[in-house]
């Protein structure tokens, strides 16, 4: 386990306090049942603005707190524990493309008003059903861009795309060329599709190795948000196999149930270790952080699967209802599992970077 500091061990009893209290499952539930255009409440957001989440990575000099992403992780693992639906995973992966490849204008220009609540921003990478960052075809040419990225995370409500092309990554604000469609997934959560007609933008600057160190930092966050889910839909099968009576004994008596338990509880701490190694690895620019974060992703991917399949099952039949909150994680589950590569994606990518 990370050894955190006074300021951060703060910052996490802060974030655990605030949606335990602001944001439990049900809030997320009437944000479904509302659907709102973003796909997120608004109010919420806000809320987590006046106290500087989306400036977490953004240094002080320009209106951030700059506290780095082992902090960022700290408060989307709590935001995951109740699936809180936040731009906040997507802002700071954009928000980390412009301090790696931003102009001083450009970081000046965008990074104290996404510090500020006041700019959405996400990555518009993929451009088909799965994560294929060698597949880009995505032009841009005399400051327009031009092409069709699919499930964009946040794209619905976000205001300014990091937009990955042939000629590397590009700052695109909304307005004029860029038009985006809704796209309906499991997790009821914004995954829009967003077509780029010539649209204004600027390029970053940065080598060719951009969009991998941007795309491996969203996929770490990510990491912390599953690993937020995967402790919370553990802890609420625990109560519930505590409490269930059948047979005249708690299910928590039964054997084959404690070794169902003790597995997910074993795979919990390996996957505690592997995400916090990889935003220990990305904070201090290490050079194993492909490594880190491929071991991470493909862990976390597997370890949510695992818990998130059997609390419905642990549940019975009231975990198959809409009426219960389990078929929520296992439902957002599976769409993390996938976003920025599945287990067996970067399974490979680990094996290949370490030369078998």
């Amino acid at each position: 386990m990370a050894v955190l500091t006074e300021e951060q061990t703060m910052l996490r009893d802060m974030a655990r306090e605030w949606v335990d209290n602001e944001a439990p499952v049900t809030a997320f539930r009437r944000m479904r049942d509302a659907a709102p255009a973003e796909r997120y409440d608004s109010g919420a957001w806000r809320a987590q603005a006046e106290m500087g989440w989306p400036g977490i990575l953004v240094p002080e000099a320009l209106g951030g707190v700059g506290m780095g992403y082992v902090s960022l992780g700290l408060v989307l693992e709590q935001l995951g524990r109740n699936l809180t639906a936040s731009p906040l995973a997507a802002t700071a992966a954009a928000t980390s493309a412009i301090l790696i490849g931003g102009s001083e204008a450009q970081q000046s220009e965008w990074l104290p008003r996404i510090a500020a609540g006041e700019v959405v921003a996400t990555l518009a990478i993929d451009e088909g059903p799965r994560f294929a960052p060698d597949r880009i075809t995505t032009e841009a040419a005399g400051g327009r861009v031009t092409g069709t990225k699919e499930f964009v995370a946040e794209g619905d409500g976000a205001a300014l795309f990091v937009v990955a092309t042939t000629d590397g990554l590009w700052l695109v604000p909304e307005g004029e060329g860029v038009t985006r469609s809704a796209r309906q997934m499991v997790d009821s959560r914004s995954h829009a599709q967003v077509r780029l007609d010539g649209a204004a933008g600027e390029r970053l600057a940065g080598s060719d190795e951009l969009l991998t160190r941007v795309t491996d930092r969203a996929a770490a966050a990510t990491c912390a948000e599953m690993l937020g889910m995967a402790e919370a839909a553990f802890e609420k099968t625990n109560e519930y196999l505590k409490t269930r009576v059948q047979f005249g004994q708690p299910l928590s008596t039964f054997q084959a149930l404690q070794h169902r338990m003790a597995k997910q509880f074993t795979e919990l701490e390996l996957t505690r270790s592997v995400v916090e190694a990889a935003l220990e690895a990305i904070e201090a620019d290490r050079p194993d952080v492909p490594q880190a974060v491929s071991l991470a992703k493909a862990v976390a991917g597997e370890t949510l699967h695992l818990v998130s399949r059997e609390t419905v099952q642990l549940h019975g039949g009231i975990g198959m209802t809409d009426e219960h909150d389990a078929g929520f994680y296992l439902k957002r589950a599976r769409v993390l599992e996938a976003q920025w590569g599945n287990a067996a994606w970067h399974r490979e990518r680990f094996a290949r970077l370490n030369g078998y």
